[in-house]
């Protein structure tokens, strides 16, 4: 059974930094796409960021570009988030999700999901 645990979320200030982690386990983590989605209180969950099997292909929310870099680590099983100049409105928890579709950002094609870290941005 795959299993995704994030972390290294918290509460920083605009114009902070955060790094966040999934770590992923049982299963074959070079096979999976890997992407990056958020929710925030009263809202549905958001596409964020992903990333290919192979590292060659990201792909960026909008209203992220710029400011986030996705990566990983298929040596460590690990998918990373780099979150710089962050704002309130990146406020949210931060779902990590794994694929072998296709898929990009709709949410319900993703087959595994973490548990989330929760992002704080204060202003």
């Amino acid at each position: 059974q795959v299993q995704l645990v994030e972390s290294g979320g918290g509460l920083v200030q605009a114009g902070d930094s955060l790094r966040l982690s999934c770590a992923v386990s049982g299963g074959t983590f070079a096979r999976y796409a890997m992407g990056w989605f958020r929710q925030a209180p009263g809202k549905e969950r958001e596409f964020v960021s992903r990333i290919s099997w192979t590292t060659s292909n990201t792909y960026y929310a909008d209203s992220v570009k710029g400011r986030f870099t996705i990566s990983r680590d298929n040596a460590k099983n690990t998918v990373y988030l780099q979150m710089d100049s962050l704002k309130p409105e990146d406020t949210a928890v931060y779902f990590c999700a794994a694929t072998r579709r296709t898929v990009v950002r709709d949410a319900v094609m993703y087959e595994y999901w973490g548990q989330g870290t929760q992002v704080t941005v204060s202003s």
